[in-house]
């Protein structure tokens, strides 16, 4: 296990009659994560690895300070573990109750490392997303999931020009819009990666259905994340004022641990700046990894100049029935993914499936009708963002 990277912490200036240094906390500091491990393991027997991780990192690798935070809280016992989807309780939970000075964050996650997320507090303090688990009723997002899986055969694979070879996507989707004048416009005046899509579609009456709660829900997290992530209480500049509207979706199917799709930031061409998305995920859970476009700290910069990984990666437990929001600064600052997974845990109505309705607001200035159109024609082909 690579080194944990740790603050060193700043001793208060002494007078000149000193008394000697403990260089104990300083040496631990220099010393590996597993090391750690293995006092914090001796000083608490009964607690298990995930648990004993879990603290020292909520503890920026301080193992004294992370036995104080165990002793403190209530210790779960050690149980057996599986290769099927885990769970994790919140790393806010391991901190202790004292006050938190000054309104900068320590970012938790490591190069080379990914930090798992499960939290909602975790998720939207640590990264430009917020979720709501349990979103819909169990009923409605049953009869949500049996739709969409009825429809799912019917999708198809992304196919893209990669260089002289034309690839397809390892997962499946389909477009929907919220009636048939809509996708009637949608094959003959919009232009997707410098083609028409012919498979665009009505969204289901059970789609149709949650599209007002979905806007109820992302409008709210939007109002609070300005409120109590921005600068100042304000939105972010180019963001839109207006009320977000769920008139597109793009439905993506996972059908068994290995379908994913590697990192990418969505097109905003119809979207525009500062784009907010309502990603409902339904069937089985699976792994949402984000990680930032470019990194703080020149000192990972690599030959090519690229900082896309230098921070690490981090991870975020979408389970069945949970709405995540991706909120202004994430498409043009980050970069997402669906990892695969070693193992799943089958969901009763989805079987192996993910199925992931993606809500987007399509704006009315945006149209392609106001877009400049050169006299020069351009053989149509596909992009590949990453």
């Amino acid at each position: 296990m690579d080194a944990f990277v740790s603050r060193k912490r700043k001793r208060v200036d002494e007078p000149s009659a000193a008394l000697p240094e403990r260089p104990v906390e300083e040496d631990l500091d220099d010393d590996s994560t597993d090391f750690k491990l293995a006092l914090l393991a001796s000083l608490h027997p009964t607690v298990d690895q995930g648990t004993l991780l879990e603290a020292l990192l909520a503890s920026d690798g301080a193992v004294e300070h992370a036995s104080d935070v165990l002793s403190a809280n209530p210790i779960p016992k050690k149980r057996a573990t599986t290769a099927a989807v885990g769970y994790q309780s919140s790393l806010s939970s391991y901190r202790l109750n004292s006050p938190v000075t000054g309104s900068a964050k320590k970012p938790l996650v490591r190069k080379g490392q990914t930090l798992y997320l499960y939290a909602p507090e975790d998720i939207e303090a640590h990264t430009p997303c917020s979720i709501v688990h349990n979103f819909l009723p169990r009923d409605q997002a049953d009869a949500l999931t049996q739709e969409l899986v009825a429809e799912a055969p019917t999708y198809n694979n992304i196919e893209f020009q990669l260089f002289d070879r034309v690839v397809q996507s390892p997962h499946t989707f389909c477009f929907y819009v919220n009636s048939l004048a809509e996708a009637e416009q949608q094959k003959t005046e919009y232009i997707y990666d410098g083609r028409k899509v012919d498979d665009v579609r009505q969204s289901t009456p059970e789609m149709l259905r949650a599209c007002p709660q979905v806007e109820e829900a992302v409008n709210r997290e939007i109002a609070r994340r300005i409120r109590d992530f921005y600068p100042g209480g304000k939105k972010l500049k180019f963001q839109t004022a207006r009320p977000w509207k769920a008139n597109t979706a793009f439905v993506n199917c996972y059908d068994g641990p290995k379908e994913c799709v590697g990192y990418h930031a969505d097109q905003l061409t119809y979207l525009g700046p500062r784009a907010v998305i309502g990603s409902l995920s339904l069937g089985v859970a699976r792994e949402f990894r984000v990680r930032k476009v470019h990194a703080e700290d020149e000192q990972y910069r690599k030959e090519d100049g690229s900082l896309a990984d230098a921070q690490g990666q981090i991870s975020i437990h979408l389970p069945h029935n949970s709405l995540l929001i991706m909120h202004a600064e994430m498409q043009e600052e980050w970069k997402h993914s669906i990892a695969p997974a070693q193992a799943i845990d089958p969901h009763p109505v989805a079987g192996n499936r993910r199925l992931n309705i993606t809500y987007r607001y399509y704006k009315e200035n945006l149209h392609p009708r106001y877009t400049p159109k050169s006299r020069f024609f351009v053989a149509p082909s596909n992009v590949l963002r990453t």
